[in-house]
């Protein structure tokens, strides 16, 4: 196999596996409370439903009628308590209101505070996820070392990829960057 085509293959294994690190630190900074009802908000709470650990989102309908409200309507009239339980057990500070058919989730408006201490919260939130790309960049060099080493690729073909292997962790990170300021701001507006 050619060299350009080994060295291809380590860096899309890496690009795929980078994409997917800023799809999951999407999501979790979709579920970073801002002040705003968001379906997102609660959608991936873990559930203990019938013993399994369950995503919202598999067990009832999430809607968000106005700015400050959510409404969740379980499927399985036995899903109330448990899915109320785990809203109040979490770290979202939220205070379920059930009344039998739906459960109701009233956001506050979020002090100067608690701003500050999301605002913290998106920042490791966006370092775990340049944690996460600096793995995969390592694991990717690792990769192309060994190549080196048994001798499937050039020397001048492995600073090739690692070079483009640290452009492209680059862009990744800005992109992490690029969305934790994003979400520091919808934190901070008031």
């Amino acid at each position: 196999m050619p060299d350009d085509d080994l060295t291809a293959l380590a860096l899309d294994e890496a690009r795929t596996r980078m994409g997917k690190t800023i799809a999951s630190h999407q999501r979790d900074l979709d579920s970073v409370r801002t002040g705003r009802a968001q379906p997102s908000l609660v959608e991936a709470l873990a559930i203990n439903y019938y013993g399994s650990p369950t995503p919202l989102r598999q067990l009832a309908t999430i809607t968000a009628p106005d700015a400050r409200l959510l409404v969740i309507q379980p499927w399985d009239k036995n899903a109330f308590d448990p899915i109320s339980r785990s809203i109040q057990q979490s770290d979202l500070g939220l205070n379920p209101q059930s009344d039998g058919v739906v459960i109701r989730l009233v956001i506050p408006e979020l002090t100067e505070e608690r701003r500050r201490q999301l605002v913290r919260q998106v920042g490791q939130k966006n370092e775990a996820a340049r944690v996460a790309l600096r793995n995969i960049r390592r694991d990717a060099q690792e990769e192309l070392r060994r190549m080196l080493k048994d001798k499937d690729i050039s020397q001048d073909e492995e600073r090739r990829a690692h070079d483009e292997l640290d452009k492209l962790t680059h862009g990744f990170q800005e992109r992490i960057d690029q969305d934790g300021a994003v979400k520091e701001r919808e934190l901070l507006e008031v």
